[in-house]
């Protein structure tokens, strides 16, 4: 059903990854989708890591939608400015929903290698939240001009399980929780205008990065089983599925009740009735049945035994003080 035709969507950083899977999703459900990354055909030339801005634009159009490809670098305003210009002009100031994805960190996260933060310079710092943080919030700024006039729209800023416990390190651990902070923030000076900001968590997704990832924890044969957790692709999504939820995000009309809050993707997957594109349904993030195969992994193959309750937030945050790092 293509539920989104007419709907005009923008989601940044989109060549490759959870960026592409959500452009399917909206393309999917025959939105017109606006996408961004640095270039239209060359993928970024300081990883081995393929894809094109080009490549997701013919995913999209074969999945039904119409999808706009436009080279921009996030780290520069103007070309962002720009960006949102060529929008306004083009769909005659219509824009149903911005998706705050871009992050540039991932390179700068393969290099940590359990080392602490004051092993690095601040430009970690920098390769984890300007490219991301600060890029999203700069996208937010001229998307509100534009929904607020039209007293309409959706922000989704993708964020993370790391805004609540410790995953890839001290720099994206803050990123990602500002990340969240600044959609509940924006939610309440969006709200009047019915403009709805929500902080979406994916859960482990098999992007081509975390996938070589994987690949390079099966070979190292770690015993570690938070990092088993990686190679083994335990509850593991593919991109398309933030893609569905996103989707049905932007076609409900009662989404400013959700307005301000984190949601976890596989949770609103649940409640939407969406599947991941194998036809399943991974478990939430703070589900007994991810939990604790988590922790031990010998549950693991018989994990549907364990009940899919979800654990309160509370118990998270008190656990996730004093819980390993990753």
């Amino acid at each position: 059903m293509k539920y989104l035709q007419g709907k005009v969507t923008l989601v940044t950083g989109a060549t490759r990854g959870i960026g592409k899977g959500i452009a399917i999703g909206l393309g999917e459900a025959g939105a017109t989708v606006y996408i961004t990354g640095r270039s239209l055909n060359n993928s970024n030339s300081q990883d081995d890591i393929g894809g094109s801005l080009n490549d997701t634009k013919l995913a999209v159009e074969a999945a039904g939608g119409v999808c706009i490809a436009i080279a921009v670098d996030h780290s520069d305003d103007e070309q962002v400015r720009s960006l949102f210009q060529r929008i306004e002009q083009e769909q005659d100031g219509k824009l149903d929903l911005l998706v705050n994805n871009v992050f540039s960190g991932v390179p700068a996260l393969r290099k940590l290698d359990d080392k602490p933060f004051w092993d690095f310079d601040a430009s970690l710092w920098d390769a984890c939240n300007n490219v991301g943080l600060r890029s999203h919030y700069v996208a937010s700024i001229f998307a509100a001009r534009m929904m607020a006039k039209r007293q309409q729209g959706l922000i989704c800023t993708i964020s993370s399980w790391g805004g609540l416990s410790y995953i890839f390190g001290a720099a994206y651990g803050a990123g990602k929780s500002a990340c969240d902070r600044l959609a509940t923030d924006m939610a309440v000076e969006l709200k009047p205008y019915n403009v709805a900001s929500i902080s979406l968590w994916p859960g482990i997704v098999g992007t081509e990065h975390i996938s070589s990832i994987a690949s390079e924890m099966a070979d190292s044969k770690s015993t570690d089983p938070k990092k088993a957790m990686f190679s083994d692709r335990y509850n593991w999504e593919t991109p398309l599925l933030t893609g569905r939820v996103i989707a049905k995000l932007a076609n409900d009309s009662t989404v400013i009740s959700r307005t301000g809050r984190v949601h976890i993707v596989a949770e609103l997957a649940k409640r939407y009735g969406v599947v991941d594109q194998e036809g399943n349904l991974p478990v939430s993030l703070r589900s007994l049945r991810f939990l604790l195969p988590t922790a031990l992994p010998q549950l693991r193959k018989n994990s549907w035994l364990i009940p899919d309750i979800k654990i309160p937030w509370s118990l998270l945050l008190m656990s996730s003080l004093s819980s390993p790092k990753i």
